[in-house]
């Protein structure tokens, strides 16, 4: 395990290092002068170099990329050409707010996910089977945005007004402040989430409880729970630990559609913002931190997956 860690956070390292240069390519080094072009036709000449001395690209390409990511790596990104505020201060609430939201979807979809596979294999084709998959089939087929409105229609809207139709969250004000808030946002990542690991343990459930080793267990007189949850959901683990690994990339990605639909002040909404107001130092910084959020989640994932499987530590 510690030379597949040693190799992963290698290639880690490279993929972070290329998303950096692309990232730099693609916000920096654009046709023209990317000063005027990131503050439009009116800005003036001392603003114009302001901004050049700024975004480093007063230098050669290469110089500029290579004082700015000296500058990244040192702890010091840049400021908000917004508010002057230095990007690190800026976002590090975001970071907070959204991954209050992505670690609630993410455990509460599992358990969902995870329970109701294993109860639509143990009852393979029966009514909450079939049912229970046409649901997860249309559920799929919906954008988050979708069931982001979907819910506000009905719980915050036209139907009822049990919960705040937007999650916007005072200044200074922690997500755990506001519990009533997170609850359409959540409740909106779970739905769209819990489709997929249902399905992948649903069907390993499955191919487990057909398996030799389930038949010897129930031949020895064993009980159906122990057969199920000592037996054959730990054969499970390993496949639907890759996709809880995915739903977790997913959410990284899905928060920024559903930020934006409830006013939710965090990275994803940060990033829309910055995009809009063309402020590339919040840009650069929000991207190159998703970027490295992929990377952990993935090597997080083989390694579980490495500790749960056995028979993969073992030399061949």
């Amino acid at each position: 395990m510690a030379g597949l860690t040693l190799r992963r956070l290698a290639a880690g390292l490279v993929t972070l290092l290329a998303v950096s240069v692309i990232v730099f390519f693609a916000t920096s080094v654009l046709p023209g002068n990317a000063a005027y072009a990131i503050l439009g036709r009116s800005a003036t000449p001392a603003s114009v170099h302001t901004l050049e001395h700024t975004l480093h690209l007063n230098q050669g390409v290469l110089a500029s990329y290579w004082s700015w990511l000296n500058s990244f790596v040192s702890g010091n990104p840049g400021h908000s050409l917004v508010n002057g505020q230095p990007v690190a201060s800026f976002v590090s609430q975001r970071f907070v707010n959204s991954a209050v939201l992505v670690l609630l979807a993410g455990f509460i979809g599992t358990g969902i996910g995870v329970a109701l596979g294993v109860f639509a294999a143990v009852r393979r084709d029966g009514f909450f089977d079939h049912a229970s998959a046409i649901a997860a089939l249309a559920i799929t087929a919906l954008p988050e945005f979708v069931v982001a409105v979907l819910l506000t229609f009905l719980l915050a809207t036209n139907l009822s007004h049990l919960l705040p139709g937007i999650s916007v969250l005072p200044p200074g004000t922690k997500p755990w402040d506001q519990p009533r808030l997170l609850v359409l946002p959540v409740l909106t990542l779970v739905i769209v989430v819990v489709p997929y690991l249902f399905r992948m343990t649903r069907a390993g459930m499955i191919e487990a409880l057909e398996s030799d080793y389930v038949m010897m267990a129930r031949l020895k007189g064993l009980s159906q729970r122990r057969v199920i949850f000592l037996h054959a959901l730990p054969n499970v683990l390993a496949p639907s630990i890759q996709v809880i690994g995915l739903i977790f990339l997913y959410l990284a990605g899905g928060i920024v559609v559903v930020e934006t639909v409830f006013n939710y002040p965090g990275v994803g909404q940060g990033l829309v913002s910055a995009v809009s107001d063309r402020d590339v130092p919040v840009i650069q910084f929000l991207v190159i931190a998703l970027a490295a959020f992929y990377v952990l989640v993935n090597i997080s994932t083989d390694l579980l997956v490495l500790a749960v499987t056995p028979r993969r530590r073992l030399p061949r």
